[in-house]
C-alpha cells in the first residue's frame, strides 16, 4: 500500500471507530468519509461494504479476545474460564450501539466480513466449551454456535435497557444455570 494510501486507511479507521462509538454501527460512511478527509469513493476502496469496516474496527478487540481465550485454556477451572470468555464477548458485543444485531445478522451469512471474524471465535470458545464439558459442568447438547447466538441476544437486551447496568450480568447467569449439567 502506497504512503497515502497506509494514511487514509488508518483515517478512515480512526474516524470508523470515533463514529462507531458516538452513532453506533449504523453511523455515516459519507460523514466517516468526510471526516477522515477523503471520499466516499476512498472509503469504499479500502472497504467494500460497512461489515468490512466494521470488521476492520473491530480487529483489536477480536485479537484480544482471541488472547484471552488462548490464556483461559489451560485455567484449572474448565467452566469458570467459558463463563470469563462469555463476558468479554458480551463486553464486546456491548461496546457499540447495533454491534450485537451486526453480529447476529452475519452469524449465518458466510460470506460477510463480520462472520469471518466470528470464525476464529468460534474456534476459541469451543476449545473453552469442549473443556467445561470434559469436566462435566457444561451439558454436551450445547454448542458454541449456540452461546455466542446467546452472548449477542444478552448484548442486545442489555443495549436496549441501559440504565439496567447489571442486565447483562444477570442474563448470563440465567443462562448459564440452563447449560449445567
Amino acid at each position: 500500500m502506497r504512503a497515502d494510501a497506509r494514511r487514509n486507511h488508518e483515517r478512515l479507521l480512526s474516524e470508523a471507530r470515533t463514529a462507531f462509538a458516538e452513532h453506533g454501527t449504523d453511523a455515516s460512511l459519507e460523514d466517516v468519509a468526510r471526516r477522515a478527509g477523503v471520499g466516499i469513493g476512498t472509503l469504499y476502496r479500502h472497504f467494500p461494504n460497512r461489515d468490512a469496516l466494521m470488521s476492520a474496527v473491530f480487529q483489536e478487540a477480536l485479537s484480544a479476545l482471541l488472547q484471552r481465550s488462548r490464556e483461559l485454556a489451560g485455567a484449572s477451572e474448565p467452566c469458570r474460564a467459558l463463563v470469563e470468555w462469555l463476558r468479554a464477548l458480551i463486553t464486546h458485543a456491548g461496546e457499540y450501539r447495533g454491534l450485537a444485531h451486526a453480529l447476529m445478522s452475519a452469524s449465518d451469512d458466510e460470506s460477510s466480513a463480520l462472520a469471518r471474524c466470528s470464525v476464529p471465535l468460534r474456534a476459541a470458545g469451543e476449545v473453552l466449551l469442549s473443556r467445561a464439558q470434559e469436566a462435566g459442568a457444561v451439558r454436551t447438547d450445547v454448542s458454541i454456535r449456540d452461546l455466542m447466538q446467546l452472548t449477542n441476544a444478552i448484548g442486545l437486551a442489555a443495549e436496549q435497557s441501559p440504565q439496567d447496568e447489571d442486565l447483562a450480568d444477570r442474563l448470563l447467569s440465567l443462562t448459564l444455570r440452563g447449560l449445567k449439567v
